[in-house]
């Protein structure tokens, strides 16, 4: 499977912090049944154990949904998390920040590289390292002009956007040129969860990928 292409055509990822176990498994399911087929879990940085549980957790993802769905690994910071992460079957590897060793060890293994920058020198400096998408982050808090202003000089650059995106101001973020985005809060909302109501979810996801089709049906 080519992950970037799939990345290209769903655009949307789920982003999971901190969920585990059955509430894992039960969002993931929720998020496959509103269309979302693009899920990352992320590692908990100020947990000494985030490499076996974040693992574990991918690993127990493929386990249950197979090609269903495509699993990345979040806020990896080095080589280590790289390979934890790909021994659990994660396809694309995710981070905070512009990391030229990990964009490149993550390329050596046949992952999809997606890093985090903000500043044009940060964005071309992970593109010029091999990154397949640069994360703008955080994208609502920057705003669209400076995704406009950004996107006029480097046009070349596969730009996911996370930070702030909801229902309300996805299309016009898509519309100024992300190849796609990552959701958390809308997507994995706890008290919905507390509560048991993964349908809530599963309609928020379809809501969320009617906005992703229609771009791409453009």
């Amino acid at each position: 499977m080519d992950i970037v292409k799939f990345i290209e055509e769903h655009k949307i990822i789920c982003i999971c912090r901190k969920i585990y176990g059955e509430d894992l498994r039960r969002l993931a399911q929720a998020m496959y049944d509103g269309g979302v087929r693009l899920m990352e879990v992320t590692f908990d940085q100020a947990n000494p154990n985030c490499c076996q549980e974040t693992a574990m957790a991918i690993r127990m993802l493929n386990e249950t949904f197979g090609d269903g769905m495509q699993f990345g690994a979040g806020t990896v910071l080095n080589r280590e998390q790289v390979d934890a992460a790909r021994e659990a079957g994660a396809n694309y590897i995710i981070s905070p920040n512009t990391d030229e060793e990990v964009i490149r060890y993550t390329k050596e293994l046949g992952l999809a590289s997606i890093p985090g920058a903000m500043t044009p020198s940060e964005i071309l400096t992970a593109h010029k390292a091999g990154a397949d998408f640069v994360k703008l982050f955080p994208t609502v808090y920057l705003g669209l002009p400076y995704l406009k202003d950004i996107k006029g000089p480097i046009n070349h650059v596969k730009l996911l956007g996370t930070g702030g995106l909801t229902e309300d101001n996805l299309a016009d973020y898509l519309n100024m040129g992300m190849a796609g985005a990552g959701i958390s809060g809308r997507l994995v909302d706890p008290e919905l969860r507390k509560k048991g109501d993964y349908a809530a979810l599963s309609q928020r996801a379809r809501t969320f990928m009617t906005i992703a089709n229609a771009k791409r049906g453009n």
